[in-house]
């Protein structure tokens, strides 16, 4: 069903006041029949049909304002979802002797001041467009005509969009807010870990290096205000573990991983992730963390950017392990790599302190164990 859009009226007019309509719904009309008249700051201007056709839908009443290249009215019996503009005269009231003659090509962009127009509501409407899940993209964030009619047209083709509930839409608002204020710089490098044993428990491993890390350099063991561009070094350091559930993405915190003992780490571990997969955890196990694991390689890929949540100004990332040739004393073989990524917000810190941390962290998954 084509849409009649408001036509450029020429003179730097992009509104106009709708004094009456000549048509009704299921009207016949033939090319350059009165349709509507509209009021602009100069003159009452008439507007004809473009084309013949019966009149479909109209979109604004009188007394609405509208605006250059929003709908006016919808045509129907016709296939497909264009928009139309007129292409002939448009006879001015005010000065009938000195006809203005407006040939008018592609739909200009809609000029909009504020919220939707009554005329993209009532589009909005009959497309059946829940004008809360658009985003303008008009002046001020105002919804034009394209936004409604793209939105109708992904609407049509791949149905109606599902709105992110729970878990997964906290975690898109944080991301959204996060990538307001971080600047994010990511390092990757890999070490060797063939000399682990069969049994090490990864994850401990993991956070081993991590204190090693926050020792040499404990920058990034910190918080960071991006409003007062103020920085606060945390002496205990409290590790968010990201854990993958069916509901989504958690990260709870395990508490002072400096001070305690394996044991204790892996039971407070096991009890975290039983607590989040059932969905028991308290909320302030969810918060106050120092610095993030998120050990995807459990999962697949090997380097990862994964993203500073702030105040935080770090996250470590674990790859999945790797096999690649090896030589020692001349012979091949097969040498096991742990690929690491550091992701650091640049606001709060520089490359040596990030490159020093990494170091640190490499040195010590690479050594004996303990």
């Amino acid at each position: 069903m084509p849409y009649f859009t408001l036509p450029d009226l020429g003179e730097g007019l992009q509104e106009a006041e709708i004094v009456e309509w000549h048509v009704n719904e299921g009207d016949s009309v033939k090319v350059d029949d009165l349709l509507l008249s509209v009021e602009t700051a100069k003159a009452i201007v008439d507007i004809p049909s473009p084309r013949d056709g019966i009149i479909g839908s109209l979109f604004v009443r009188n007394g609405d304002l509208i605006h250059t290249g929003e709908p006016l009215l919808a045509f129907a019996g016709d296939e497909g979802t264009g928009s139309q503009t007129v292409v002939g005269n448009l006879e001015s009231q005010d000065d009938s002797d000195n006809q203005d003659h407006f040939v008018i090509g592609a739909v200009t962009e809609g000029h909009h001041f504020g919220g939707a127009t009554p005329a993209i509501r009532a589009l909005a409407q009959h497309l059946g467009v829940n004008l809360e899940q658009l985003r303008g993209s008009g002046p001020n964030g105002s919804i034009t005509f394209e936004d409604v009619q793209q939105y109708a047209n992904l609407k049509h083709s791949h149905g109606d969009s599902t709105p992110l509930k729970g878990v997964a839409r906290s975690m898109a608002k944080t991301m959204a807010s996060t990538g307001q204020q971080v600047v994010p710089v990511s390092l990757f490098d890999q070490t060797s870990i063939r000399h682990w044993a069969a049994h090490t428990d990864i994850t401990l491993r993991l956070i081993q290096a991590i204190v090693a890390g926050c020792q040499a350099e404990p920058a990034l063991n910190a918080w960071f205000d991006g409003n007062t561009l103020s920085m606060r070094v945390v002496e205990k350091i409290d590790l968010g573990i990201a854990v993958d559930t069916p509901d989504g993405l958690f990260v709870p915190v395990l508490r002072d991983v400096g001070n305690r003992k394996p044991d204790d780490l892996r039971e407070g571990l096991d009890r975290l992730r039983h607590d989040v997969r059932n969905r028991k955890i308290p909320a302030k196990e969810l918060q106050g963390a120092t610095l993030t694991l998120s050990n995807f390689g459990t999962l697949g890929g090997r380097f990862a950017t994964p993203v500073v949540v702030p105040p935080q100004v770090a996250i470590v990332g674990a790859g999945k392990r790797f096999i690649q040739p090896g030589i020692n004393n001349g012979a091949l073989f097969e040498d096991v790599q742990l690929p690491l990524s550091l992701t650091f917000d640049h606001c709060a810190l520089n490359g040596g302190q990030a490159a020093r941390f990494l170091a640190a962290l490499l040195a010590d998954l690479s050594a004996p164990p303990m």
